[in-house]
């Protein structure tokens, strides 16, 4: 039952029979017959079958709650009792938004491994919207994000002061200007990250302060990734607010270069973020080792 259980568990993450399959290390027709033997046990169906799409009935959305809660237990089981015998076991799913897990979360994932070499860490990456929202579904224990979306059933622990530098291309006319001024910025072409990107929030919410809405801006493009917005700068003459951490080496080489804008300072923390009033102790520590690496008090 638990490998049916987790069958289920996979095709319900990822909606699709051969992904699943490869996945697991089976074959489809094993993936289905589990799941036919499940469906026969509850005597329902737990997957709409439409040609090649599948989605979960409202059967199947319960089990798949219900699955989340029974491996979230043994996952706690096999970490709590490993450490009895002093060989911590277990799986740790963590999420990071992009800026973190391309410049800060790596140096503290090879310190972990080093002290906790039976612990499996799954890094899961993508915008500070899609970890809340993996955090939310169970799908990971922890997350660092770029912002503060106040979620209330979500823990918030300020992390990393981080600073969002207006940055170009070092030939750019502009960087002969020693200092410009928020109005100067109406007349640059910007690049920015997607929406639900926590970068993206943080700097509507420092020019709103400063004066000037977000849509008074031109936006050039909207691009998924740091470095594709690099790229982009360094083959062009537009503009983008970046965090000081993913644009160092850069800066170093001096490819880019810091524009200081007069009156307007962007900055920001980066956040672990959990589950409210839900704790374990492998997710507690890593924190710690986290804190430990960065000499912080969390």
């Amino acid at each position: 039952m638990d490998f049916r259980l987790k069958v289920f568990y996979t095709v319900a993450l990822r909606l699709n029979f051969t992904k699943a399959a490869t996945e697991l290390y089976i074959t489809q027709p094993a993936v289905s017959k589990h799941i036919h033997e499940l469906e026969e046990t509850y005597k329902t169906k737990l997957f709409e079958r439409n040609g090649s799409k599948i989605a979960l009935t409202p059967a199947g959305k319960i089990l798949l709650k219900h699955t989340k809660s029974i491996f979230e237990i043994y996952r706690e089981i096999d970490f709590e009792m490993s450490s009895f015998i002093n060989e911590r076991q277990g799986l740790l799913r963590l999420g990071a938004s992009t800026t973190i897990s391309q410049y800060i979360i790596s140096p503290v994932l090879a310190h972990f491994h080093q002290k906790q070499k039976d612990i499996k860490v799954n890094l899961l990456n993508g915008n500070t919207e899609q970890i809340e929202n993996a955090l939310i579904n169970k799908e990971i224990e922890i997350g660092i994000v770029e912002g503060q979306s106040k979620n209330q059933s979500i823990k918030y622990i300020p992390f990393l002061k981080d600073e969002l530098v207006l940055v170009c291309n070092s030939n750019n006319p502009f960087v002969k200007k020693n200092e410009i001024s928020v109005s100067d910025l109406k007349s640059m072409k910007f690049i920015t990250r997607e929406r639900g990107s926590g970068t993206l929030e943080v700097i509507e919410y420092a020019l709103k302060k400063a004066g000037l809405k977000f849509s008074d801006l031109q936006i050039e493009m909207q691009l998924g990734s740091t470095e594709s917005i690099k790229s982009y700068l360094l083959n062009s003459e537009c503009f983008a607010f970046m965090s000081i951490h993913a644009v160092s080496k850069e800066l170093k080489n001096k490819e880019l270069m810091v524009l200081d804008v007069e009156e307007l300072s962007v900055e920001r923390y980066f956040y672990i973020i959990t589950l409210l009033g839900k704790s374990d102790s492998l997710s507690e520590l890593f924190i710690q080792n986290m804190s430990n690496h960065y000499n912080l008090k969390l």
